[in-house]
C-alpha cells in the first residue's frame, strides 16, 4: 500500500501537529498502525490511518500545562476534562482537515467516531477501532515514545517502562500486544534498563 495517498492529510494537519510533540508521537503510531493493517487485512485501511493521523490534533486547542498539569499528572488523568475536550477538538479539526483534502462524508464519520473517545471510551466500537487504539498505544513501547512520554509525566524511563509494561494486557489485538512485548525487550535492552 502506498501510504503516500496521505501526504495531502499530514500537510493540511501540519498546524496542529506541534502541541504535545505530536509530530513525533503521531508519525510513529502511523508507523505501528501500517503494520497492525499488515496483520489485519480485514479492516479498513483508510479508516484506521486517517484515525491515527489525526486522533490527537485536538491537543493543539489546550494549554501546554494544562495538558501536562491535566491531561497527564492528575490523578485521575485519562478522565480529565482536558482529554474529553481533546477528543472533541479533534472531531472539529479532523473533520476539517478531510473535508479539505477531499474526503467522502462517510469517511469522515468513521474517522471522527473513532477519534471520539479514543482515549476516554472503555471499549473499543469495532476492529477499526482497536487497531487504532493499539497503534496509539505501541509507539510507548520505542526509545522514542518513552524519552517523550517521561516528560509529559514527569518520571524515570524505569519507572514509565514498567508503567506501560503493566499495561501490555490491556491491548485490543493480540499481534498489538505481541508487537509491544518484543518492542519492549528491545527498548529495555537499548535502555540498559537492567542497569539503571
Amino acid at each position: 500500500m502506498d501510504v503516500t495517498r496521505y501526504d495531502p492529510v499530514w500537510r493540511e494537519a501540519e498546524t496542529y501537529l506541534r502541541a504535545r510533540k505530536n509530530d513525533i508521537h503521531i508519525p510513529l503510531s502511523f508507523a505501528w498502525c501500517q503494520k497492525l493493517l499488515d496483520l489485519h487485512p480485514q479492516a479498513d485501511r483508510d479508516i484506521c490511518s486517517l484515525a491515527i493521523l489525526l486522533h490527537d490534533i485536538g491537543w493543539h486547542s489546550v494549554d501546554q500545562a494544562k495538558i501536562i498539569g491535566e491531561g497527564f499528572r492528575s490523578k485521575n488523568f485519562l478522565q480529565s476534562d482536558v482529554r474529553y475536550f481533546h477528543e472533541k477538538e479533534g472531531v472539529r479539526l479532523g473533520t476539517q482537515v478531510l473535508r479539505a483534502t477531499g474526503w467522502s462524508d462517510s469517511v469522515i464519520d468513521a474517522v471522527c467516531e473513532i477519534i471520539d473517545g479514543h482515549d476516554t471510551r472503555s471499549a473499543p466500537h469495532h476492529l477499526n477501532d482497536r487497531i487504532m487504539r493499539d497503534s496509539d498505544k505501541l509507539w510507548r513501547y520505542e526509545v522514542t515514545g518513552i524519552a517523550v512520554a517521561c516528560d509529559w509525566f514527569g518520571v524515570t524511563p524505569h519507572a514509565y517502562v514498567d508503567q506501560v509494561e503493566a499495561q501490555l494486557p490491556k491491548f485490543e489485538t493480540e499481534h498489538g500486544r505481541r508487537l509491544a512485548e518484543a518492542e519492549m525487550a528491545d527498548t529495555r535492552r537499548k535502555l540498559m534498563l537492567h542497569v539503571l
